[in-house]
């Protein structure tokens, strides 16, 4: 499993732990995990409103109301993690 949690966790192979490199493999894991929930509720929220009996095709005005309401999930995410993270940066100049 090379580049990933392999048996040297990005090591020299001398069986040393790389502290940084193991932390930014699990950063990256959780980014993806975050991505795939965000993806998942999106997804569920979306189809509840819009769907009403699900078929083998979706009718037009089906296809619109889904592409709208993931561009506003997206948007309103977007809103919320940029609030998020500016608070976090005053709170982290405040220490």
């Amino acid at each position: 499993m090379e580049g990933g949690f392999g048996s040297d966790f990005g090591g020299s192979g001398s069986g040393k732990l790389d502290p940084g490199l193991i932390m930014e493999q699990v950063k990256v894991q959780i980014a993806v995990a975050n991505a795939q929930e965000l993806l998942q509720r999106m997804t569920d929220k979306c189809f509840r409103k819009c769907i009403g009996k699900p078929g083998g095709s979706l009718d037009n005005s089906e296809q619109k109301c889904i592409a709208m309401c993931m561009d506003r999930y997206m948007d309103a995410w977007n809103t919320v993690s940029r609030a998020y993270n500016s608070r976090l940066q005053r709170e982290r100049a405040n220490m």
